[in-house]
């Protein structure tokens, strides 16, 4: 029988350095909270100080060390002075940081907020810091990646209709489509950095409690799901183990839904390359149309 992988089969990480996006509550704070336990340098990325720091002193005293950081993945100004202000290796970077079923609204670069939070502030933080990456990238989608319909030529929803459901959908399915695009770019350099594609089926966490259509009443569903602690595997293993790049991580219940981390495979329009090259291209002039000078 296949052994199931659990936190307490982390290795030694002393000396290594993670960043965690996103890290102040769910599946984030599960994450900073293993790595520290195992010995990581772990740098919480996070929009709440003040509530970054509750949640290192409720971990209490680890083998590592937990470091707060303010970082706004929604606003390519915060992004950019985050990366000016880093400086040394980075092992690891967790692409955790994520928002849901939020209504219609524009950050202040002109992204509409989903997307801008979970896919294009993602693209531009790992972007800005892969000249100090040198392990992996781990990105964090959703098996609802699989309803999305993703439009390109539309990703700020200026013409076709908005969702907010369907808008959750198609940033997961860009940040898939990313990774992997990453990791054929990276193996075109020569690189020995991985880009991995994680996802915690469906977790028990705070990520659409607000919300009050059926989606926001997932958590009722209790067993059914994966609870938080289950919920951080597959980013634990996607960001420790011997995984090769490219690879899509989700637990190994029906569905995808619950379980134990193991290598699945990402829907077919996830693995379409020539779709994720021309959403990169896409993406890099969208974002360097707006961002902040070095």
């Amino acid at each position: 029988m296949r052994q199931k992988w659990t936190a307490a089969e982390l290795p030694d990480l002393t000396g290594s350095t993670f960043i965690v996006t996103g890290a102040t509550a769910g599946l984030g704070e599960v994450t900073t909270r293993e790595l520290a336990r195992a010995g990581a340098r772990v740098v919480m990325a996070v929009r709440d100080e003040a509530k970054a720091s509750r949640v290192v002193h409720g971990i209490g005293q680890t083998r590592g060390v937990i470091e707060v950081r303010q970082l706004d993945l929604s606003r390519l100004a915060s992004v950019r002075r985050f990366a000016q202000d880093w400086t040394g290796p980075v092992d690891v970077l967790i692409n955790n940081a994520g928002i849901s079923l939020m209504p219609l609204q524009y950050t202040e670069d002109g992204f509409e907020l989903q997307m801008a939070t979970n896919y294009f502030g993602t693209f531009a933080l790992t972007q800005a810091l892969l000249p100090h990456l040198t392990d992996r990238v781990v990105s964090l989608s959703s098996q609802l990646h699989r309803t999305s319909r993703l439009r390109i030529d539309d990703l700020n929803y200026a013409t076709h209709r908005y969702s907010p459901a369907a808008a959750y959908a198609d940033s997961k399915l860009a940040v898939v489509l990313f990774a992997n695009e990453l990791q054929r770019r990276l193996s075109n350099a020569g690189s020995g950095v991985r880009s991995i594609t994680a996802h915690p089926g469906i977790a028990r966490t705070a990520l659409v409690a607000h919300d009050p259509s059926i989606f926001g009443r997932v958590n009722s569903l209790g067993p059914l799901l994966n609870d938080v602690e289950h919920g951080a595997l597959p980013t634990l293993f996607a960001a420790t183990q011997d995984v090769p790049g490219g690879s899509y991580v989700g637990p190994d219940g029906l569905g995808g839904i619950k379980g134990f981390p193991v290598i699945g495979r990402a829907s077919a329009a996830a693995r379409d390359a020539g779709g994720a090259k021309v959403l990169w291209e896409e993406t890099a002039s969208l974002v360097s149309g707006v961002m902040p000078a070095a």
